[in-house]
């Protein structure tokens, strides 16, 4: 496992894929289902790991932190970047700043809370957790009013920010007054796409984003990194055909619900027994599995055309 500082050659050299986690029927993490996502993603060409709300931590206890992010980092390959995540709730957060301090993990994702937090008191958080933790984390802006642009420059200016994951859902991601500020206040070289292969291409071309996580990139990894590969490039055109095979998986995610559906197609597709998810969330529906089959499995099979 990557163990070294973070640094801006680290966002774009890989797809930061965001994947599911397995678990068998007594909900207790399935030690050989992960590994098996985990080298399908890593044959992929994928060299980033980032464990977060596909991964449903959100509902991971404290208690259960330790051993889950050991073996993360026990099993990742040599090269391979794993981010943990931790909150998103304040005594969590800080809990598992303790338990993570003393490991190698380079950072880790600060997961947000929308209701009981103002910006003041979201700053305040993320400062003490730097503190606690002894090195910079990933902020993660899901939506308006977390976080103003004003409270995240501060932060990177006090270098508490190993990275920014701008997940803030626009019907025309083109017309994003909130990013467009947001790379004005900071350098740019430190925000990622957070929301899959949709808006990469606009977050990229248009705002200079270098680089982009997905969800999707578990079913297709070889298509995921070559769009990252030719957005770089500057090969547009490309770059849109590559995407395009990825709209039916994001198209039910989105319509369904973007975490239960990942999860179930991992499955679906072959690729590891996911098993049940952990509540609070549920696994799809007979019809929604249904629904959900023929696109991850045509996703896949795609993938593994190419080279």
């Amino acid at each position: 496992m990557k163990t070294t500082p973070v640094t801006f050659d680290d966002i774009p050299r890989s797809v930061i894929a965001v994947p599911p986690l397995a678990r068998d029927t007594d909900l207790n993490v399935d030690e050989y289902e992960n590994c098996r996502l985990m080298g399908y993603l890593e044959n992929g060409g994928v060299r980033t790991l980032m464990y977060g709300g596909n991964a449903n931590f959100y509902n991971v206890g404290v208690y259960d932190y330790a051993a889950l992010v050991d073996f993360l980092a026990d099993q990742a390959g040599e090269d391979t970047w794993v981010i943990p995540s931790i909150g998103p709730d304040f005594g969590r957060m800080m809990d598992q700043a303790d338990i993570l301090r003393r490991r190698d993990f380079p950072t880790a994702m600060v997961l947000p809370l929308q209701q009981q937090a103002t910006v003041a008191g979201a700053e305040n958080a993320i400062r003490r957790v730097v503190d606690r933790l002894g090195r910079p984390v990933i902020v993660y802006v899901k939506f308006e009013g977390y976080l103003s642009v004003e409270a995240i420059a501060r932060l990177v200016k006090d270098g508490l920010v190993a990275a920014i994951k701008y997940a803030v859902v626009r019907k025309n991601s083109s017309k994003d007054e909130l990013l467009s500020q947001l790379v004005q206040a900071i350098d740019r070289r430190y925000i990622i796409s957070g929301i899959g292969e949709r808006p990469a291409i606009v977050h990229m071309t248009e705002f200079g984003l270098p680089g982009f996580t997905s969800g999707s990139v578990c079913v297709g990894p070889k298509g995921s990194m070559a769009l990252l590969a030719a957005l770089k490039a500057g090969e547009l055109a490309r770059a849109k055909k590559l995407r395009q095979r990825y709209m039916p998986l994001e198209d039910l995610r989105d319509a369904i619900s973007p975490i239960r559906v990942l999860h179930d197609a991992v499955m679906l597709a072959a690729i590891a027994d996911t098993g049940p998810i952990l509540p609070l969330l549920s696994n799809l529906n007979a019809e929604q599995r249904a629904q959900l089959a023929p696109v991850a499995q045509a996703l896949r099979a795609a993938d593994e055309k190419m080279a």
